[in-house]
């Protein structure tokens, strides 16, 4: 596939993890999944993988179908948008969002995997000034050609990266246009720097700790990483596997509401326009026929739109002039 976030290097070699940590249900009650739909904003501990954050969320809510929104390393922290449900059809804005992270640089060691888990390739004396940081980071900002780690997600003639990097083959990426809107130092102390990034899809942070330390001479890999924003989702909106895992408890036990912590699944669409038909207009949709819109003050929209009725999200469509065309259906409350 496609990289679905910006760390994602070794995320397969890591997934045979045992979900322990909540008591067993009997068989009966494991095989009664429920229709869940909606985001689930979780805060990914360190260690483990979003593959195992995924099953973890998708069992303490029962339902039937999870997935995620961009992958995150396990040894990263911060945001893992889940999507439930209907709201699978929607990963692909969410994945296609900026991506906000926080993230420390080593300084003096270059590693195979552009991160603290790797081999030693190159190592120096020499320590960066904030100065100096400060200098170097114009190269950084806007759109650039970066190169992404081998250690990486990125597939070489139907082959993951790291795979045959972790064979011990010779991988060789081109670089490509990745657009990094921000690049901030907010602490230094001579040995690391942590700085804050807000970037686009299929950027590495990884490699621009990588190329910081080469353009300053002192190599660098990144030796903490926090993701903090995915598309129109930030940490105001997440919530740990813990605090989940008591709340889901405390809803056994009808004290509590577990639905309560999903968002939506339009508000994975924030970005797009959006239009509100009619019941009738909604139910031609719903069976895949084109709508149009009549009227002296019907909107003239192009391109790509949600289409919502009585506050439901109907469909993706795409839209010319008048006429509305179905592309997703979702079936949701009507």
């Amino acid at each position: 596939m496609t990289p679905m976030t910006i760390e994602d290097a070794s995320e397969s070699s890591r997934s045979n993890e045992s979900l322990s940590g909540e008591p067993r249900q009997p068989q009966a009650a494991r095989l009664r999944k429920q229709d869940v739909n909606g985001w689930l904003i979780l805060d990914k501990p360190i260690g483990m993988t979003s593959t195992h954050a995924v099953a973890v969320a998708k069992r303490l809510f029962n339902a039937k179908k999870a997935g995620h929104a961009g992958t995150l390393d396990p040894l990263a922290s911060g945001l893992l948008p889940i999507a439930f449900g209907e709201a699978t059809k929607t990963v692909p804005f969410v994945m296609d969002g900026r991506k906000g992270y926080r993230f420390t640089v080593s300084w003096g060691e270059e590693r195979d995997t552009d991160d603290s888990e790797g081999a030693v390739t190159a190592s120096s004396d020499a320590r960066p000034s904030q100065a100096a940081l400060e200098a170097a980071l114009a190269p950084f900002i806007g759109e650039i050609l970066q190169t992404p780690p081998r250690f990486s997600a990125i597939k070489i003639a139907g082959e993951r990266a790291y795979d045959l990097s972790r064979a011990g083959e010779t991988v060789e990426l081109k670089a490509r246009l990745v657009r990094i809107e921000k690049l901030v130092i907010v602490e230094h102390n001579g040995e690391t720097s942590v700085f804050e990034a807000v970037c686009g899809k299929g950027t590495y942070v990884r490699a621009i700790a990588r190329d910081l330390g080469r353009a300053l001479g002192c190599f660098g890999h990144v030796s903490a990483l926090r993701r903090t924003q995915v598309g129109s989702f930030f940490e105001k909106n997440a919530i740990s596997l813990d605090d989940l895992s008591d709340l889901r408890h405390k809803a056994a036990a009808g004290k509590g509401n577990l639905a309560g912590e999903l968002l939506p699944v339009a508000t994975a669409l924030d970005d797009i326009p959006a239009l509100a038909v009619s019941r009738a207009d909604a139910g031609r949709l719903r069976r895949g026929q084109s709508i149009l819109l009549r009227g002296r003050d019907a909107p003239l929209l192009q391109g790509r739109i949600s289409v919502t009725s009585e506050g439901a999200l109907v469909a993706l469509a795409e839209a010319e002039g008048a006429e509305i065309r179905p592309t997703r259906i979702f079936n949701l409350g009507r």
